[in-house]
Parts: C-alpha cells; sequence; structure tokens
C-alpha cells in the first residue's frame, strides 16, 4: 500500500468513525425520544446506575413488553440496577402491585411471565386476594406464606410507597422507564417496544457520563 492509498483508507475510516458518533448522539431527543424530570429523584442504588420500570400486571402493553425487557435486563452492565414498581393509578391496581411485591420478597419473580399470562392469556382474576393465593399454590408456592406476605405490613407499606413514587414521577401511562432519577421514557406513542432498550442503553451512557 502506497502513501495516498494509507490516506485515503486512513480518511475514510475517520469520516466513517465520525459520522457513527454524530448518529449515535443524534439518536435520542428531548422531549421525544425521553424527557428530563423537572424534580430530579433520588436514586435508591447507590453508587449504581438506577433503571426503574413503571409497571402493571393489569397492563396489556406491559405484558408485550415483557419478553423484549426480560432478556435486556440480564446483560446490563455491572453498574446498572433495575427496579420494577407497580404504578398506581386507581385502587382497582392495589391487587396486583400487592402480587409483584409478594413475589419479589419471597424471590419468586420468575412468576412474572406466568402471572402476565393467566391475567391476560387466561383471564384469571389474580388481582382478588383468594384467587391469587391458590392459583399461587398451584405454581408450586405455599398458599400460607403467600397469604401472609400479601397481607403483610411490609407489603402494604410498599404498595404506599409505590403511589407516592408514581406521583413523584409525573408517571401518566405504563409501561414508563427512568433512568438514573433523572430521565423518563414511556412506550407505545410513536415507539414500538423493541425501540425501548436502545433508547434506554443511550440514556443509561448520558448518566454515566454525567456520574463522571
Amino acid at each position: 500500500m502506497n502513501m495516498m492509498q494509507w490516506v485515503a483508507r486512513s480518511t475514510a475510516a475517520f469520516v466513517l468513525v465520525a459520522a457513527g458518533a454524530l448518529a449515535h448522539a443524534a439518536d435520542i431527543q428531548e422531549g421525544k425520544d425521553y424527557r428530563r424530570l423537572d424534580k430530579p429523584q433520588p436514586v435508591e442504588t447507590g453508587k449504581k446506575i438506577e433503571v426503574i420500570e413503571f409497571f402493571s400486571f393489569s397492563c396489556p402493553h406491559c405484558k408485550d413488553m415483557e419478553p423484549v425487557l426480560a432478556p435486556w435486563v440480564k446483560k446490563l452492565p455491572a453498574d446498572v440496577q433495575f427496579r420494577r414498581i407497580p404504578a398506581q393509578f386507581s385502587p382497582a391496581w392495589i391487587g396486583t402491585s400487592k402480587i409483584w411485591f409478594t413475589l419479589e420478597a419471597l424471590n419468586e419473580e420468575r412468576l412474572v411471565p406466568a402471572v402476565f399470562t393467566a391475567i391476560h392469556g387466561q383471564n384469571i382474576r389474580l388481582d382478588q386476594d383468594k384467587v391469587f393465593f391458590d392459583w399461587a399454590a398451584t405454581q408450586g408456592l405455599d398458599r400460607k406464606k403467600v397469604e401472609d406476605m400479601y397481607n403483610s405490613f411490609a407489603v402494604n407499606g410498599k404498595v404506599a410507597r409505590a403511589k407516592t413514587l408514581t406521583q413523584n414521577y409525573n408517571v401518566q401511562s405504563v409501561p414508563a422507564f427512568v433512568v438514573d432519577g433523572k430521565y423518563t421514557t414511556e412506550t407505545g406513542q410513536p415507539r414500538s417496544h423493541e425501540e425501548t432498550p436502545p433508547i434506554l442503553e443511550k440514556l443509561i451512557d448520558k448518566a454515566r457520563a454525567e456520574r463522571k
């Protein structure tokens, strides 16, 4: 390779890298893909970058989001921590919120897809406590332990806290995501579920850079 060829190739490579960087920076737009919270909220994950999903088992869009979200969460970097918070828009969602906090407390998050399927695919009224207890037993859980946790002070306190956080973060619809207490994005209009993880990754990069 002569000098002219080397210069031409090096210049082309530089142009491609620069174009890629510009495209990456221009991929997400404030006001379109995400918004900055007027009042940033404190994170509960310490030094780790926090990603919150506000969701509800009662929400069909959250059900559709789950197959996209679950594998993405498993591949998050070590400096990122994912949390779920059941949004509280109405008293009708209290039952399904208690389901999440019960499963979380019992380390049975594996049942999340099954809960979505039972509610939206099999029309099982898991928002009714006794129906949920019976269903949980069919999934191999101790019915008494489930009932005790579901009715516990701890779970009821977390439900109340979830309502406060829903208001603090000004969540208007679900699924909605908040990155590091600063940036929020809601899915559905006009974005598809599959487009959400790449946007979250860019917001994570943004939060990481701002922390430095």
